[in-house]
């Protein structure tokens, strides 16, 4: 049986448009890919970029209330950036209109500022799926498996770090990773206590029908944790293609049932674009590589150009993005599906997870609907 898809949205803001016009599209999309049968409409967390989605709690209410029956959640809140009760009282407070449909995604990159730039090229524990010999990218049963990325080629760290102190009250700390988890969880079952002993109790956010995952991109802390307290995990093929495959070994070698889960769950992600041939989907991915060079240049991800306008990478800029241009799924269906398809089925994923980015938002929303047609969506549903 195909296994479902998802969407992944961090509405993104196109050269020449503006954010209101991005978080429109956002809505609009969201309303379609309940139409075409997608499962989940997830939205990234991001600050200080040109993506519209950085008050993604608020954008997932907004979303929940444009739809009547697709999931919708967060791909992840970055815990670092809030307190463990402003999260559950934000999703209670949406899950209280609309019960029984939010995913309550959570994420560590809020906690990693001393480590920023620092970690070796994979995590501790995780062994890197390339050709030890070479170092070069490894096809592993169809699917793409480049070297994995060293965050230390990223020159510039200044905007990053400046971001950081900016979400976070000046001489805030975050807490440890697990410890704020087990805070949230506690403040959803009702067994929170203060550090003093006292109870506290979040209203609304208490008992709320929300389903919690964990959101990674290594065989490290998330992947481990999820699998430990027996929660649902998304692996980040399309952010981390090098280190995405360890990330789902970790946490299914580390799973132990749960009350939430009996048996491991796992959703990996993919960047798609489709379109009615290889020839225009390739034109419509063009100017991915610039996006993603935005990003690691540190400058954060930028305008998204026009294809039809762009001037091409220069072979330095596209050494610091071939691995994410290799692993980008761009063509007609049929070429998407089966790249798909070979991820899904080398990484045994529950659920797939995809990202589409592109200049013009019915492009976006072309790649989107030819994606469910040919994976079957709306027939599934009907079945």
């Amino acid at each position: 049986m195909t296994v479902p898809l998802s969407i992944l949205d961090l509405s993104p803001v196109s050269a020449g448009s503006t954010a209101q016009q991005a978080l429109r599209n956002t809505i609009d999309l969201a309303k379609h890919a309940e139409q075409w049968g997608y499962h989940r409409y997830w939205l990234a967390e991001h600050h200080f970029v040109s993506v519209a989605s950085s008050a993604s709690i608020t954008l997932i209410g907004l979303v929940a209330a444009a739809t009547s029956r697709i999931r919708v959640g967060s791909a992840a809140v970055q815990v670092g950036h809030h307190t463990s009760a402003s999260i559950v009282e934000a999703f209670g407070t949406i899950d209280a209109l609309y019960p029984g449909r939010l995913d309550l995604g959570l994420g560590r990159s809020g906690h990693r500022r001393s480590q920023y730039g620092s970690e070796p090229a994979h995590s501790k524990g995780s062994k890197p799926k390339i050709d030890t010999a070479t170092g070069r990218t490894e096809i592993r049963d169809g699917v793409v498996v480049p070297p994995p990325f060293d965050p230390g080629r990223i020159a510039d760290r200044s905007k990053f770090l400046a971001s950081i102190g900016a979400l976070q009250q000046r001489g805030a700390e975050p807490l440890d990773f697990a410890e704020q988890i087990d805070e949230i969880r506690a403040l959803l079952d009702g067994t929170f206590t203060s550090q003093e002993g006292i109870a506290l109790h979040a209203v609304p956010g208490e008992s709320a029908q929300v389903e919690l995952w964990l959101f990674g991109s290594s065989g490290g802390e998330s992947a481990e944790l999820a699998g430990r307290l027996g929660l649902p995990f998304a692996a980040a093929y399309h952010v981390a293609p090098g280190t995405a495959l360890d990330a789902v070994d970790a946490y299914r070698a580390a799973f132990r049932p749960s009350a939430q889960l009996s048996a491991p769950y796992v959703v990996v992600s993919a960047d798609v674009v489709v379109a009615a041939d290889d020839a225009t989907a390739r034109q419509h991915a063009a100017t991915y590589g610039h996006w993603v060079h935005s990003i690691r240049s540190g400058a954060g991800a930028a305008d998204y150009l026009d294809p039809d306008t762009a001037t091409p990478l220069t072979p330095e800029q596209h050494r610091l993005v071939d691995d994410r241009l290799a692993t980008q799924f761009v063509g007609a269906p049929s070429t998407v599906v089966e790249r798909l398809a070979a991820l899904q089925n080398l990484t045994g994923a529950d659920e797939l997870l995809v990202t589409s980015v592109t200049h013009r938002h019915a492009d976006r929303l072309e790649s989107h609907r030819l994606l469910a047609d040919a994976w079957g969506l709306r027939a599934a549903r009907a079945a």
